[in-house]
This record gives structure tokens, C-alpha cells and sequence, in this order.
């Protein structure tokens, strides 16, 4: 899945914690799913955790079938690296529905605490709160026949689910304002990558577009009699590490490259964004996108860039106006 698991987002946040209300909505399109396995006749699920919890191209949280159990004896398992283990389990050696609920409840206290996030970032309201913190105990019940059935889970979480903005958006902790702003932008799938800080689809994107303009570096090369060989080996080795993804190597490449030429074609700056973008370096991402502006005022790709930069940076209402100026200005060479 494109957008990782919730354990990352969840544990491992690096701009800003997840949003209380992707929380929510992972909590009750994790008791559908669950709901709907219940169903199918799939009612035993293994090791329920954040780890198992995907989000898709359209951030909305997803089950992954790692944890159905289709190799099992009467729900008896044979693997016992449970991240929270049922009482039952302990005792029985055997996942049944209610010990799926019971893992359902350690997800939710994930969902509450955050674990690593500090409690003053949690931005729950507290009726909200309280309401997953009963939902969360009445799952973690000793006795199993004491907690509640999977399909009253979804009935417990629907009044919490508030309308909000496309979930991607939540998953991005993009503000309503900026989410808004963005509706009004139809953009190509350069930008719409920049505005996900989709890193691999620009990388892929850079390459293919990239071969063009090292066509016209290497006449530009040619025809202003550039001598230093070194310098150009050094453009050289940088673009092979880009294409192999070495993206420390190609910063240190392309930054030999950029210290030994008083003119620097485009290209040259976007690939190092990119690359200072992969080593959670905005700030200097931000610095190569707009001095590939300056190169090249009229090229869309380096707006976009700095789109994602300033993204990585928190400053969504700055990303956005570029993400306008990058559109305005393929719109206009398009129309030409």
C-alpha cells in the first residue's frame, strides 16, 4: 500500500502526530472489517496490531490479510509471536472471535495514547475520548464471553465519525482551508505526486522527464566549452546514483558538480531536491527547488518541487500557492 502502515503514521511520526479524526476513522473501518471477515465466515484474525493496518492511494485505512488464519485447527495457532497476547490464548493455545475483539481493544489504545506521541499532541475531544476508552475496556475483559460482539463494535464507533475532509488529506494533517484550496487545483500527476510528497512516483517521474534535458545539458556542455572533466564525471556519476536511488551519493555527486559551474541547468537542482527530499532534508530541498526556478522561471516542475518541500516543512499555505503557480504555468504552455 502506498501510504504505509498505521503503526508508522501512528508511532513514528516525524512532522506532526496523526489527526484525531483519522483515528476514529481507523478505528471503525477496522470494526467493519473485521465485521465483514465475521461475515464471510472469516471470523478469526491473528496478532491484530498496527502493523497490520495498511492505508491505500486514497489514505483510508485498510486490513491486511496477513492475520487471517487459513492453516489453523479450530482456530488453534502454532505461532505465538502475539504482539498483545488474549488470556485465553495463554491458556488454550487457540484465537477465537473474542480474543480478536480483545486485540481490537490494544489497537485502540494505541489509537488513544499514541504511545510515543506526547500526550499534549493527542487533540481528542474528551467525550470522544472516553467513549473509546469504555469501547477500548470492555474488549480487554478477562473473561471473553464479557466483551462485546465484533458487529456492536461498529455501532459503538459510528457517532464518533464526524464529517470531514478526503481522508488522504486527514492522513497528510493537511488543515480544511488548505484541503480546500487544493480541490480547486486539477493537477497533473507531477503535482499530484509533489502535493503527496509521493517521493518514489517523482523520482520515477524526474528520471523519465530527465532524459531530454541531459540531452541539452550535454549540448550546453559542448557549446560553452565547459573543460573540467572532473566536474562533468562528477554530473555523471551523480545521475547514476539518481537512477539507482544512491540518493546520498548523488547529492555528494551533483554538489561537486554544482560548486565547480557558475551556470547549472535545471535538471541538476530538481534531482537534488529530490534526493535531499529521500534524506528528510527540506530545508535544503526547498533551496535546490527554487534555484531550479531561478534557472528556468517558466518550468513548472521546479514550482511543484518546492510544493513538496514546503510541505515536508509544515508550510501548507506557501505549498499550496506553488502548487497554483506550477499549474498556471503548464496550463499556459499547454495553451501555447
Amino acid at each position: 500500500m502506498p501510504n504505509e502502515t498505521l503503526s508508522k503514521h501512528l508511532f513514528h511520526w516525524e512532522n506532526q502526530p496523526m489527526k484525531w479524526a483519522m483515528r476514529i476513522r481507523v478505528a471503525l473501518y477496522l470494526a467493519q472489517a473485521l465485521e465483514y471477515c465475521s461475515g464471510k465466515g472469516r471470523a478469526l484474525y491473528h496478532d491484530l496490531n498496527a502493523y497490520r493496518v495498511l492505508f491505500d492511494k486514497d489514505g483510508n485505512p485498510r486490513l491486511s490479510c496477513f492475520g487471517l488464519m487459513k492453516n489453523s485447527r479450530n482456530g488453534k495457532s502454532y505461532s505465538t509471536n502475539l504482539a498483545f497476547t488474549p488470556p485465553e490464548y495463554l491458556r488454550t493455545g487457540r484465537v477465537t472471535p473474542e480474543s480478536v475483539v480483545y486485540s481490537f481493544g490494544t489497537v485502540l489504545l494505541d489509537l488513544l495514547s499514541g504511545k510515543h506521541i506526547p500526550p499534549s499532541h493527542g487533540h481528542f475531544s474528551n467525550d470522544d475520548g472516553t467513549e473509546l476508552v469504555r469501547l477500548a475496556s470492555r474488549c480487554l475483559q478477562y473473561e471473553p464471553r464479557e466483551r462485546p460482539h465484533v458487529k456492536s463494535l461498529v455501532t459503538s464507533l459510528l457517532p464518533l465519525q464526524k464529517e470531514t475532509q478526503v481522508s488522504s488529506y486527514i492522513l497528510m494533517g493537511l488543515s480544511q482551508e488548505t484541503a480546500a484550496s487544493k480541490q480547486t487545483l486539477s493537477l497533473t500527476p507531477f503535482g499530484e505526486a509533489c502535493f503527496r510528497k509521493d517521493v518514489i512516483a517523482i523520482h520515477e517521474m524526474l528520471e523519465k522527464m530527465g532524459c531530454k534535458d541531459d540531452e541539452t545539458d550535454a549540448s550546453e556542455v559542448s557549446s560553452k566549452m565547459w573543460q573540467a572533466e572532473e566536474s562533468l564525471n562528477s554530473k555523471n556519476h551523480g545521475d547514476a546514483a539518481f537512477r539507482a536511488k544512491d540518493f546520498t551519493t548523488a547529492i555528494d555527486c551533483y554538489t561537486r558538480f554544482i560548486d565547480g559551474r557558475t551556470v547549472v541547468t535545471p535538471t541538476v537542482y530538481a534531482r537534488r531536491c529530490l534526493c535531499y527530499l529521500m534524506n528528510n532534508m527540506a530545508q535544503e530541498a526547498l533551496g535546490d527547488a527554487m534555484q531550479a526556478q531561478v534557472a528556468s522561471p517558466e518550468w513548472p516542475t521546479a514550482f511543484y518541487l518546492q510544493a513538496a518541500a514546503l510541505f515536508s516543512l509544515g508550510m501548507d499555505n506557501d505549498a499550496v500557492e506553488s502548487l497554483k503557480d506550477g499549474t498556471n504555468l503548464e496550463a499556459h504552455l499547454y495553451r501555447n
